[in-house]
């Protein structure tokens, strides 16, 4: 993995992280493709789940577009930040924050007409403002001119955003499984939710964590919440 950065700032990620990420983006941009499809060419022939699913965002299709579409510019930069000359251009990190804080806006929006209820509502509401969060934080370091910690926020930022690409399988196993559960949309949506956001808020803070204590510990010392 070369990068502009030092060996500091972008320690080696285990080969399994760097699968995952890469399956997360692939799946995000697959996500919002299908939707913008769905959008452009309505479909009555799927299954009667999915066909009710595309009703409720073509009944709000700017508010969706509006979200859907920077939230794939955001993914489609993402590579750009780690690999590559672009990583340390001020022009990419400017297009990340500005993207983001339009996804993290727009996602507010969507979550008050939230398929899954209040369950999904909540899980948005924690994990979107977590990565507005980590966002802020992200841009006050770079403000400061601290790379570390800069990319660290970004990181966190990236990896939650990036949890809509987990909440698919998990939504899938649902979906295989409602002849039995008997589980709809409506019902297992939030849960989805928060499984997929959960595993990915905790794998990279895990990550970045174990990362801080071996390569930066004096760093840790004096920034404990980094």
């Amino acid at each position: 993995m070369q990068t502009a950065f030092t060996s500091q700032t972008t320690p080696r990620v285990p080969l399994s992280l760097r699968i995952g990420f890469l399956i997360c983006i692939v799946i995000a941009l697959a996500v919002v493709i299908r939707r913008v499809i769905a959008l452009a060419h309505p479909s009555q022939s799927g299954p009667p789940q999915m066909a009710n699913l595309d009703a409720v965002f073509a009944s709000h299709a700017s508010l969706t577009l509006a979200h859907i579409i920077p939230a794939m510019l955001f993914v489609l930069l993402v590579p750009l930040f780690y690999f590559g000359r672009f990583a340390n251009a001020a022009w990419l990190k400017f297009s990340l924050y500005a993207l983001g804080a339009i996804v993290g806006f727009t996602a507010y929006a969507m979550s008050t007409d939230a398929v899954g209820g209040w369950i999904e509502h909540s899980a948005v509401l924690f994990f979107n403002t977590f990565f507005l969060y980590s966002l802020v934080r992200s841009f006050l370091y770079f403000r400061k001119s601290d790379p570390i910690l800069q990319r660290r926020w970004m990181t966190r930022a990236i990896v939650v955003l990036l949890g809509i690409a987990t909440t698919r399988p998990v939504m899938g196993v649902f979906f295989a499984t409602s002849p039995i559960t008997h589980l709809q949309p409506n019902q297992f949506f939030g849960i989805a939710f928060w499984i997929g956001f959960s595993i990915n808020t905790i794998v990279v803070e895990l990550w970045l964590r174990r990362r801080e204590s071996q390569f930066d510990p004096e760093r840790m010392a004096t920034h404990p919440s980094s």
